[in-house]
């Protein structure tokens, strides 16, 4: 049995719009990372920061589908897969999984964890799309070490 983290939401955006704001660092860094090597692209690898920890997190096996799907591994052990599907109202709903590791009480953990991680990630981003919102900027100040 392998475990899988997935959250989703709608931003009233268009589809096109979501996109860039995944794929875009520039866009990216108002919501979510605070350092990005460049943008998604298929078959590139880049590197994310985030402000809350010292460590860069290398982002490998990135594979996009303009519009559509944008998956990447930043675990070894798992796949995370952010679809897109544009609605009728001409909102967006975005979708995260990422699965891949085996079912074990540290996983188990990891999978709560990356589920909020992740419902967390699309809120922000949905403040920082509609909104201009920066959710995040000082919200995990706390998890830093000193």
């Amino acid at each position: 049995m392998r475990l899988e983290s997935k959250a989703a939401i709608q931003i009233q955006k268009a589809v096109e719009e979501v996109f860039e704001g995944i794929v875009n660092p520039d866009k990216m860094t108002k919501y979510f990372i605070s350092e990005s090597s460049g943008r998604l692209q298929t078959g590139k690898d880049v590197i994310w920061k985030f402000p809350e920890f010292d460590e860069k997190f290398p982002i490998t096996e990135i594979k996009i589908e303009n519009n559509r799907e944008i998956s990447f591994v930043w675990d070894p052990e798992t796949v995370v897969k952010i679809t897109l599907e544009k609605l009728s109202d001409n909102s967006t709903l975005v979708k995260v999984n990422e699965n891949g590791k085996e079912f074990n009480e540290d996983n188990l953990k990891w999978a709560l964890e990356n589920s909020a991680g992740w419902a967390n990630f699309l809120a922000c981003m949905k403040a920082y799309l509609e909104y201009g919102i920066q959710l995040r900027k000082g919200a995990f100040d706390f998890m830093r070490k000193t």
